[in-house]
C-alpha cells in the first residue's frame, strides 16, 4: 500500500516587488492568473517535476542543500499549501513536526495550549485528557505546565510542541530537522520513538543534514537540489551521490577563494629581512597578513595540492597522503636558496613549518625551470579549513617569493575529535574494562 505519492510536483512562487504587485483581490483575478502569466523572472520554481512514493510503514529520506525544496514538500505533503502543478495523494491521518508550537498562545499556560494544539492537530478532548500526563512528561515540563507559554525558553516551547505532535498516534509522521529542539538527552527521546513508530508500522517521513541518520533509520531516500530529484532510492547510494557533489561545490568554491586571493595580492619586497635569521623570518611572517612578496629572484608559478587520486584538489580526508607541488623558476643561476611550507588553521594559528634549511638540506645550484614537491604520507589534521604558506627564500631568510595564506584546502573527517592535529594512536584497556563496538553511522 502507498502512504505517500507525488506525481510531477511543482511550487512556483511569485517573486514579490514594486513591479506587478496588485492593490486588491479583484484585481488579482481581473488579471486572470496570480502565476500563470508571470514572466520567469517575476517566479522562484521551489519544486519543478517532484515524483516517488513512499509505502505504508516505511522511513523516507529527505536530503539537500538549504533553499533544495525540502521543507516546500514537507509543506505539500502536510497539505499546508498545494501544488502548482501535478499531484500529491496522502492516506491517514498526518501529523507534522514541522514549526513546532505554531499554534500556542503566550498568553495561556502551557496546559491550556496542549489542549487547543491538540484540537488543531485532530485529537478529542477526552483522547487529549488520556496522553496528557506523556505529553508533559516527554515535554520534561512537569514544574512549568501551568505557566504562561510566554514564560518559556524556546527549548522548553518547541519541546512542548514535539511533545504533542509526537503523541497524537499519526498514520503518517512528518518530520524536518526536529532533532535541534533540545539538548542531547532529549534528542535521544526523539530517536527512541521514531524507532517505536516504526515497530508499530507507521510511515515517516524524514528531512534531515544529518546523513547518518537517513542511512541508520531510512529504508528509501531522495536527494533534492534546485528544486529537483537528483538521486532517489537506497539511502547510501543517494547519500554517496549527494556527498560527491558537496565534495564538487567545496572544491570549485575553495578553487575561487585561492583565485580570487591571488589576483587581489599586492607584490612588494621586504629589504628589512635580507639579515634575519631563518627563525626570524618565520616569526615575521606570521605577522603578516595575507599576500605575497619577495625579490622575485627565484619566482614560484603555480602550486598545486594532489591527493591520492593523483589529480589537484582543495578538499582532501584526514589521515590521506598529500603532495604539494611547487613549480619555480629562476632568472639566473642561483646558488643560494631553501624552500619552505607553512599550515595554518583559520585562527591563524600554526600547525606546522619547516623549510629545507632547518631539514639539513644544503642548496648547490639552480637555474631555469623546475619542481618542488613536499609529500605528506599520512595528513593527520583534524576536520576543518587550513591555509598554507609556501616560499623561496636564502638561508639566511632573505625572500626571493614568499606566498602568505594564499592557498586553502579543507580536510574531512568521520571523527569529531578537536585540535589541530590528529597523531596516529590507540587505546588500550585492563580486562575490566568493556567496551561494545559501534556502528560506523552510531559514530556519527
Amino acid at each position: 500500500m502507498i502512504a505517500i505519492e507525488a506525481s510531477n510536483v511543482s511550487k512556483i512562487y511569485r517573486r514579490y516587488g514594486r513591479q506587478r504587485q496588485f492593490a486588491t483581490l479583484k484585481s488579482a483575478f481581473l488579471s486572470r492568473s496570480l502565476v500563470r502569466d508571470l514572466k520567469p523572472a517575476e517566479t522562484l520554481s521551489a519544486l519543478r517535476d517532484v515524483s516517488f512514493s513512499v509505502k505504508s510503514g516505511s522511513t523516507f529520506g529527505v536530503i539537500g542543500r538549504n533553499g533544495s525544496g525540502k521543507s516546500t514538500l514537507l509543506k505539500l505533503v502536510a497539505g499546508i499549501t498545494k501544488p502548482t502543478h501535478g499531484h500529491m495523494k496522502v492516506q491517514g491521518r498526518i501529523s507534522a513536526l514541522i514549526e513546532l508550537g505554531a499554534g500556542f498562545h503566550p498568553e495561556i499556560s502551557g496546559r491550556e495550549n496542549v489542549f487547543i494544539n491538540g484540537i488543531m492537530l485532530g485529537l478529542s478532548k477526552k483522547e487529549i485528557t488520556k496522553r496528557f500526563d506523556e505529553i508533559v512528561e516527554f515535554a520534561e515540563l512537569e514544574d512549568f505546565i501551568d505557566a504562561p507559554v510566554k514564560t518559556y525558553s524556546s527549548g522548553m516551547y518547541i519541546r512542548l510542541g514535539f511533545a504533542v505532535a509526537i503523541h497524537v498516534d499519526p498514520d503518517v509522521l512528518l518530520v524536518d530537522e526536529v532533532l535541534a529542539v533540545g539538548d542531547e538527552s532529549f534528542s535521544h527521546k526523539c530517536l527512541d520513538k521514531f524507532a517505536e513508530f516504526r515497530r508499530k508500522g507507521k510511515t515517516i517521513l524524514f528531512v534531515t543534514h544529518g546523513l547518518g541518520l537517513v542511512e541508520r533509520f531510512c529504508d528509501n531516500a531522495i536527494w533534492l537540489d534546485g528544486g529537483t530529484v537528483q538521486a532517489a532510492g537506497d539511502p547510501k547510494r543517494v547519500i554517496g551521490a549527494y556527498l560527491s557533489d558537496v565534495k564538487l561545490q567545496e572544491e570549485a568554491l575553495l578553487k575561487a577563494n585561492d583565485t580570487k586571493v591571488q589576483a587581489n595580492t599586492k607584490i612588494v619586497t621586504t629589504p628589512t629581512l635580507v639579515e634575519s635569521s631563518t627563525e626570524d623570518s618565520m616569526a615575521i611572517a606570521t605577522e603578516v597578513p595575507e599576500g605575497r612578496w619577495g625579490s622575485r629572484e627565484v619566482e614560484i608559478t603555480d602550486v598545486s595540492l594532489v591527493g591520492k587520486s593523483g589529480s589537484p584538489g582543495h578538499l582532501f580526508q584526514s589521515g590521506e597522503s598529500m603532495e604539494i607541488q611547487i613549480r619555480i623558476k629562476a632568472i639566473k643561476r642561483v646558488s643560494d636558496f631553501a624552500f619552505g611550507v607553512g599550515f595554518f588553521n583559520v585562527d591563524g594559528v600554526c600547525c606546522y613549518g619547516t623549510n629545507t634549511t632547518i631539514e639539513k638540506f644544503q642548496a648547490s645550484e639552480f637555474s631555469g625551470e623546475g619542481v618542488v614537491t613536499f609529500k605528506i604520507e599520512n595528513l593527520d589534521l583534524v576536520e576543518g579549513t587550513y591555509k598554507l604558506d609556501v616560499a623561496v627564500h636564502s638561508e639566511k631568510g632573505m625572500p626571493y617569493d614568499y606566498h602568505r595564506l594564499l592557498y586553502t584546502f579543507r580536510i574531512k573527517s568521520n571523527l569529531k575529535d578537536v585540535g589541530i592535529y590528529r597523531p596516529v594512536h590507540r587505546w588500550e584497556f585492563s580486562p575490566a574494562i568493556h567496551f561494545e563496538t559501534k556502528t560506523k553511522t552510531e559514530t556519527e
